[in-house]
């Protein structure tokens, strides 16, 4: 009921305002603000019904008269990289000036705790905040917040980069901000809309899920869920107030406080489907940015034959809601993590990862691969320098056409040839490289789908697989493991992706730029 509130509260203002015959802006046009570069840029805002409103920047003045409810918008041409600037906006009965504006490229940055992960728990951390003052840098942070339908207005302000500023913003959106920012040189505004623990469903809008028949299930789930909830939140208050009692008495007691009941899923929770959509991302629609980098699909492992369809349906709803064509939408292929068994196996971790590229299908998709530089015993490794670097590198390569190697090799094709087996890769840079003392990772299986550990050698630009156990195979597997081996690279330094030539359905494919 609170967060119902607040959603209803900021909107009451927003048009209370209107009422007044003030014209007023959304926290996201606010000072420090970057305005995305090159392209035609869309400002909204509420007046008084039928009221003239007049906004200026870079010497351009654009007129427009807010509709019946107050409404307002208007589209900056394009405008090339600068500032600061001011935007001025007015009407009959006030003016607001939006100081210390820039113009860059601007990124939205999204996901679960990966990609929510701050900079003061980055590697290096002490060292990475006192080094980031680049005013040009600037960030706005949406807060948590769910809904049951799309908002219009989301609370934050801009920030300018600085070491007191940097340190709460997400880690793997401040480094691939500064990656670009060193290779760009134009300013770099990014929008963090991130909430950890979170499922990708949450972030998708009902109309798509409800499009879907393979969502259904999970719809259908949580309509139960629903259902079910007024009976569950009743017996979740005589719980805790049965703990609370014994909390007391523990205390008194000097006895360890037995664990508190942990609240029933209901309409308010962030994994509900579409909560987050509504309520963090539907607000920003409006905003005109460059494109979206995605860190998720942790709280997705053990349903990644949904995810397959669930991610590329979610990219598509934003391009969507945004609309502004099929932007880049650049996202993080699942760390390593857990233990290393010691046989070759099954791996709810590998096919997630799999699932996530099925989004190359997609237009204008990149994906950068975290798999050497996880934390087996932590789900939140604390390089995100790396992650940062390779996918502002996904970037550079794809959405502003360096000619540079941004991925690791990718499977393509296999060959039988006797009793081995030779993969071919694209992406393999200046070529194929082996680090450590020789190739592992590689498991190798006959017709019965038996996989064994396999020997592997670099021939060219291929892979050649094989082991006595196998006389006769058929299929091969790299790196398939929630933890696994990782040594094929290419000589630019970056990862093979894992694979299994044996998908039970059609082999994914990946960029081919």
């Amino acid at each position: 009921m609170l967060m119902r509130w607040m959603a209803v509260g900021c909107w009451s203002i927003f048009v209370l305002a209107a009422a007044l015959g003030q014209v007023r802006l959304p926290s996201l046009i606010s000072d420090h603000m970057v305005v995305q570069r090159d392209v035609p840029v869309r400002l909204w805002g509420t007046a008084a019904p039928n009221e003239r409103v007049t906004v200026r920047f870079r010497g351009q003045e654009i007129a427009t008269t807010a509709d019946e409810k107050g409404r307002w918008q208007v589209t900056l041409p394009p405008t090339p990289a600068g500032g600061p600037f001011d935007l001025i906006v007015r009407s009959d009965e006030n003016e607001i000036v939006v100081r210390d504006v820039l113009v860059g490229e601007v990124w939205v940055a999204s996901g679960q705790s990966n990609m929510e992960w701050p900079v003061a728990l980055a590697m290096n951390a002490e060292q990475e905040i006192a080094q980031a003052n680049d005013p040009q840098i600037r960030f706005f942070q949406v807060p948590h917040r769910v809904a049951e339908a799309p908002q219009e207005e989301v609370q934050g302000e801009w920030r300018v980069c600085s070491p007191e500023t940097v340190k709460n913003f997400s880690a793997v959106a401040y480094f691939f901000a500064r990656e670009l920012r060193q290779h760009l040189k134009v300013p770099i505004g990014i929008i963090q809309a991130t909430w950890g623990g979170t499922p990708a469903e949450a972030w998708t809008s009902l109309p798509t899920l409800q499009s879907e028949p393979a969502f259904r299930p999970l719809l259908e789930r949580w309509a139960k869920i629903l259902a079910e909830y007024p009976a569950a939140r009743q017996r979740y208050e005589a719980e805790l107030q049965k703990w609370r009692e014994a909390a007391e008495q523990a205390k008194a007691q000097g006895k360890p406080v037995p664990p508190q009941p942990r609240p029933p899923l209901g309409p308010e929770h962030p994994h509900r489907p579409a909560n987050l959509f509504n309520g963090m991302i539907a607000p920003l629609t409006k905003f005109t940015i460059r494109g979206v980098i995605w860190y998720q699909g942790e709280s997705n492992v053990g349903r990644a034959a949904e995810y397959r369809r669930l991610f590329p349906a979610m990219i598509t709803d934003w391009r969507k809601a945004w609309g502004l064509g099929d932007f880049p939408f650049l996202f993080v292929q699942l760390a390593n993590f857990l233990a290393r068994k010691p046989e070759p196996s099954e791996s709810a971790w590998a096919e997630l990862r799999e699932a996530q590229m099925f989004a190359l299908k997609l237009p204008n998709t990149g994906m950068a691969t975290a798999i050497d530089i996880g934390d087996a015993n932590d789900i939140h490794p604390r390089n995100k320098q790396e992650v940062g670097r390779r996918l502002a590198l996904v970037a550079r390569a794809l959405v502003y056409g360096e000619p540079i190697v941004y991925s690791g090799p990718i499977y393509e094709r296999m060959q039988v040839e006797g009793n081995k087996v030779r993969l071919f890769f694209r992406h393999v840079g200046s070529g194929l490289v082996c680090k450590g003392e020789k190739l592992t990772g590689f498991a190798i299986a006959g017709a019965d789908g038996k996989f064994v550990w396999a020997e592997a050698a670099i021939e060219g630009d291929t892979v050649v697989v094989w082991s006595p156990q196998v006389p006769q195979p058929v299929a091969v597997r790299y790196a398939w493991a929630d933890n696994p081996e990782v040594s094929l690279y290419n000589r630019e330094g970056l990862p093979a992706l894992p694979f299994r030539t044996d998908m039970p359905t059609s082999q994914p494919e990946g960029s081919r730029n």
